[in-house]
């Protein structure tokens, strides 16, 4: 059974037979083995044939992580319509500018969550493409409900189903996902079946899922690491699925324990939250076997605690993005705490990854340059805009990810920055990144976040925001006392603020804008 030969639809079709009994989705009162997402999948397809649905359309879905975010998935794609996910974090006019900027025929939302009201966002906003608005859950005027939605397809044939399943390829695109905006406005990324499927049949195999797993997603279905590395793997391996809409710690740590929760993915906040927490030691938490986990620095320490205090049995990190299907490079089971906390692994399989110079040529191990990645997890380019993704893919396939990288002799990958988050003192380059990794070893350190602020003299100097360990009397003048211990004097921060947390997107990265805003005194 080659993965890349299959689309998400025969992957679920595939699924029903071989894990027909088994739990596929539990959340709340909806319990689905994987023989009934398959019904639920086809009956979803019907609805949107009756909604006159064409193969290549865009259909957006701006809902939190419950069932029926994947049921709608799995059925648009079944009839050759792509998925655009869009973030919940969003307002109006950003969730307006994705569905403009896709096409999207359908929007699929929810009423009522979080006290937010998705529909009525999107009043004031200029949507010539979207036909209809469908309330996955809640209800709003400007929507129908799902369940109104879902019987205008009753009486489609199953065979019109099957016609159209049987036309989508490998190949065709099956999302697009509209990258953050960090610089300028969001793109949509291209990717198809056959790839993300294969990236995820080797990150599930290489992670170790299986059909005895359960997986709580907390990871938001709008992203590559909820949706791809979450349900779309867990449909791979035969996996229970458990959706989460809310991060919220006490809640985790009850559904681990009643849920017997064995799969926990997340970023580092997510369990350096779960360790702080008051009472940890009063929840059972013994299922607890596999964590992983992606970000620029993570302390060696976290590694230790989730393997001494969680019980994770096996603790893996990751590098990926939208770009790349949501995998680039993986440590490996058996890689040691060391290099688990501060590299993001090696290339996933048949993908080549190379660190390079702004000549393009590839530098030596041991030097920083920026990551290129080239393999069958590429991107097919970016919706509609074929200027960016000359920019982004060069002629010979390398797509550029605008990350500055250290490759060790073992092919490990040390992600020490964005390009665009680099700034320079006196001349000297300094990585944001690389300060936070220093800073994660001085005492009362919990998280920081280093950015560069201008300077008269410097042009830029360093500014670190610091969250201190519970019970610590760190402050300012410590932090910058150690610092000019411990390392250059280019890359000491010249101003230190200690805040109680920080502002966190909805995939749990640090929002360093936000930051940025604050000390030049916008916010």
């Amino acid at each position: 059974m080659h993965f890349s030969q299959l689309t998400i639809p025969q992957l679920v079709q595939q699924a029903a037979q071989q894990f027909a009994t088994r739990s596929a989705i539990e959340d709340g009162d909806i319990r689905l083995t994987y023989a009934q997402l398959d019904e639920q999948r086809v009956q979803a397809a019907k609805s949107f044939i009756a909604a006159g649905i064409q193969h290549g359309d865009r259909i957006a879905v701006w809902a939190p992580n419950i069932a029926e975010w994947i049921i709608a998935s799995i059925g648009l794609q079944s009839v050759g319509a792509i998925l655009v996910p869009i973030n919940t974090r969003m307002k109006g006019a950003e969730a307006g500018y994705v569905l403009r900027a896709s096409g999207a025929k359908l929007l699929l939302t929810v009423s009522g969550f979080l006290d937010l009201d998705y529909p009525a966002m999107l009043k004031n906003e200029s949507l010539p493409d979207v036909q209809q608005m469908i309330c996955l859950r809640g209800q709003s005027d400007l929507c129908i409900s799902w369940s109104d939605f879902l019987a205008k397809g009753k009486n489609i044939p199953d065979a019109d189903v099957a016609v159209r399943t049987a036309q989508v390829k490998p190949a065709d695109v099956s999302d697009l996902i509209f990258t953050s905006g960090t610089t300028g406005n969001p793109k949509g990324v291209k990717t198809g079946h056959g790839q993300n499927i294969k990236v995820f049949a080797v990150w599930s195999e290489l992670v170790g899922l299986t059909e005895n797993d359960r997986y709580l997603i907390v990871n938001p279905f709008f992203h590559s690491f909820g949706y791809k590395a979450g349900w779309l793997a867990c449909l791979i391996r035969g996996t229970a699925i458990l959706p989460m809409a809310v991060f919220d710690a006490a809640k985790i740590l009850e559904r681990i324990g009643t849920d017997k929760i064995s799969v926990l993915p997340g970023p580092p906040t997510l369990y350096q939250t779960i360790l702080a927490f008051p009472n940890l030691k009063d929840y059972d938490i013994s299922n607890l076997r596999l964590a992983v986990t992606g970000a620029a620095a993570i302390p060696v320490s976290l590694i230790h605690q989730m393997r001494n205090e969680m019980g994770f049995k096996t603790v893996l990190t990751a590098y990926g993005l939208t770009e790349s299907c949501g995998v680039v490079s993986m440590c490996r089971d058996g890689d040691d705490a060391e290099i688990i906390a501060t590299t993001s692994g090696r290339a996933i399989p048949d993908v080549e990854v190379r660190c390079i110079n702004e000549d393009g040529k590839e530098v030596a191990r041991g030097e920083p340059g920026e990551i290129v990645v080239r393999g069958y997890n590429v991107m097919q380019g970016y919706f509609n805009n074929d200027e960016e993704t000359a920019k982004a893919i060069d002629k010979d396939g390398w797509m550029h990810t605008g990350d500055i990288g250290v490759m060790d002799a073992n092919g490990y990958l040390k992600i020490t920055d964005r390009m665009k988050d680099m700034f320079i003192v006196g001349g000297f380059n300094c990585y944001p990144a690389e300060i936070e990794n220093m800073l994660s070893t001085c005492e009362g350190v919990a998280q920081s976040a280093v950015i560069g602020i201008p300077d008269e003299r410097m042009g830029e100097v360093a500014m670190a925001y610091i969250v201190a360990k519970a019970g610590s009397d760190l402050t300012a003048e410590k932090v910058v006392a150690w610092c000019k211990q411990n390392m250059a004097n280019y890359k000491v921060p010249r101003r230190v603020e200690i805040i109680d947390a920080f502002p966190l997107n909805a995939t749990g990265k640090v929002m360093k804008f936000v930051l940025r805003d604050r000390a030049l005194g916008k916010a």
